[in-house]
């Protein structure tokens, strides 16, 4: 490992032996921390520290959104995928949204709400490789929320963008959103109506006396019971679907990991509905070049290449694989890759982007643990676009997500709109193996920015010889995201770049037919939050970083 790297690191590496939490906010790593210094392992830290997200960054994450997590067991040296994410309701109807004139998906009404699969996902996780009770582990979170904590800097400025879609005021900036009641309950994430400032002490009662619910009963507290209909009659109000009966039939599933061989480690994805499959596509490209001995121009240009390739295919076959069939052996297989990669122009930005025809058929919190054994969670926790929907279910501080505006409504589409199906997740956490030993526990937040994060990050500690710290903090490009109205496989389709790249390159990118969008100060959030513990399966060592770009670290024992 090159701690030496031509590119200076504006942070240092964190060591430890025993144990590593490293997440966007300071209190929700201690959090975390402190649960593997009471015993816990990487299943219980990380489900505390996820929870203690959802109070101090209850703007991004939270027992009304999804959750993913890959966790590695050392002791069978295996790798296993749980897939949290919620499905649309039974009576979900592309027929019924092009009756009100939706021409796409809208993106902050209730039928936006997909089910919350945070909570099953926390208690299955731990039902499966925890020691620890839910019980336990939100002990610190519950007490957070209602005795309150300063509002760090970043996470205030967050919030106040929030404040009128939260208050579903008139003059807010959507064009879907539409008003409900009088009295929205969104005042609940806010004080007098406005967000908290910076350093100001926020209390959650309100979410304090879930999270109390859920410790006492567990995940039932959600899915079965007063909570249900709660959160059923709101969505409702707000012109969604969701049922009590949606609610009590939501299972977490656990499945395969999807995998690519990238330069001696073999790189694991949670499979679709996620976009993982983006990573994995653009790494299997990216394994045919020699990107360490390239121009800083010449491998940009690659990797941006690759990346338009794999979201292609991603945007084209992401869906939920127990509802439509998805060509997934062939999209991962080298042999495809080969394929595709004869489209890259080395000196041209692609000016047709398709997606693949497989011969074989047809926002967000991040959070990385490591314990002592070397066991690791690599866990993804969001509720999409800032607070979701903005709706928030009465009498509970809990925020709904927006997820179901990732389905289209072309019923041929593999991501169609339809009744109990998972929409195309643009939350992935991401691990890597070496050999079979945990190599890497990592992962990159900030919707369309993940697997983009997830690649780039690889290609900087195994391409170019960077530690964690060094890899995080290297200045990063994207592909504009669906979302923002420029498609990333479209040809010439905007390639954001964050502040401290050379010159000399953009030039030479542009001449090569890039669109390029500099962004610096604030708009840097756009390229994601990271984190990452790699461990040396000689001496257990762990080390550490967690991105500048956050309020977070990593910490150790």
């Amino acid at each position: 490992m090159n701690f030496d790297a031509v590119f200076r690191s504006r942070r240092s590496n964190v060591m430890a032996t025993r144990g590593i939490v490293a997440t966007s906010q300071p209190l929700a790593a201690q959090a975390g921390l402190d649960i593997l210094k009471a015993g816990g392992n990487a299943a219980d830290a990380a489900v505390a520290t996820a929870a203690m997200l959802n109070v101090v960054e209850p703007i991004s994450t939270g027992i009304g959104g999804d959750c993913f997590a890959l966790y590695y067991d050392a002791k069978t040296k295996t790798v296993t995928a749980l897939n949290g994410s919620g499905r649309a309701p039974a009576a979900a109807s592309i027929e019924e949204l092009r009756r009100l004139g939706y021409t796409k998906m809208p993106s902050f009404t209730g039928h936006t709400v997909t089910i919350p699969g945070t909570v099953a996902g926390w208690a299955d996780l731990l039902e499966r490789h925890g020691r620890m009770t839910l019980a336990d582990v939100l002990q610190p979170a519950i007490w957070t929320a209602e005795n309150g904590y300063p509002v760090t800097e970043l996470i205030a400025t967050g919030w106040a963008r929030q404040v009128k879609k939260l208050l579903r005021a008139p003059d807010w900036e959507s064009g879907d959103l539409d008003n409900g009641p009088e009295q929205p309950s969104g005042h609940e994430l806010l004080i007098d109506g406005r967000a908290p400032r910076p350093g100001e002490i926020m209390r959650l009662p309100t979410l304090a006396e879930t999270l109390r619910g859920i410790a006492a009963e567990g995940k039932d507290y959600i899915y079965k019971g007063e909570f249900a209909r709660k959160l059923s009659e709101h969505v409702q109000r707000y012109g969604g679907w969701i049922t009590p009966e949606d609610m009590a039939t939501h299972t977490s599933t656990w499945d395969e990991p999807i995998t690519a061989e990238y330069r001696g480690v073999t790189l694991y994805e949670c499979p679709p509905n996620g976009q993982g499959l983006a990573a994995i596509i653009a790494v299997n490209l990216a394994a045919g070049f020699d990107l360490a001995a390239m121009s800083p121009a010449d491998r940009l240009h690659v990797m941006i290449e690759c990346m338009r390739l794999a979201f292609a295919d991603a945007q084209r076959w992401v869906c939920d694989p127990r509802v439509v069939d998805i060509p997934l052996e062939e999209l991962i297989s080298p042999e495809y890759a080969e394929r595709r990669r004869q489209r890259i122009d080395m000196h041209q930005a692609a000016q047709d982007v398709p997606y693949g025809i497989p011969m074989a058929g047809s926002d967000t919190v991040y959070l990385s643990v490591v314990d002592g054994e070397g066991n690791a969670c690599s866990f993804i926790n969001s509720l999409y676009m800032g607070t979701g929907t903005g709706l928030v279910v009465p009498g509970t501080g809990v925020s709904l997500q927006n997820r179901g505006a990732l389905f289209v409504l072309d019923p041929e589409h593999p991501n169609a709109l339809a009744s109990n199906k998972r929409p195309y997740h643009t939350i992935i956490p991401a691990m890597t193996t070496r050999d079979g030993e945990l190599h890497a526990c990592f992962g990159v937040m900030g919707g369309y920015m993940q697997p983009q994060g997830h690649f780039q990050m690889l290609v900087n500690m195994l391409d170019l010889g960077m530690a964690p710290q060094q890899a995080l903090d290297v200045p990063r490009w994207m592909l504009a995201g669906p979302d923002a109205g420029l498609g990333a496989q479209e040809p010439g389709g905007l390639v954001m770049i964050e502040e401290g790249w050379d010159f000399g390159v953009m030039a030479e990118l542009a001449r090569r037919g890039h669109r390029l969008a500099p962004v610096d100060g604030f708009g840097r959030v756009v390229f994601g939050g990271g984190q990452i513990i790699l461990r040396d399966p000689d001496t257990g060592v762990l080390i550490a970083g967690s991105d500048p770009r956050k309020d977070g670290c990593a910490v150790g024992w």
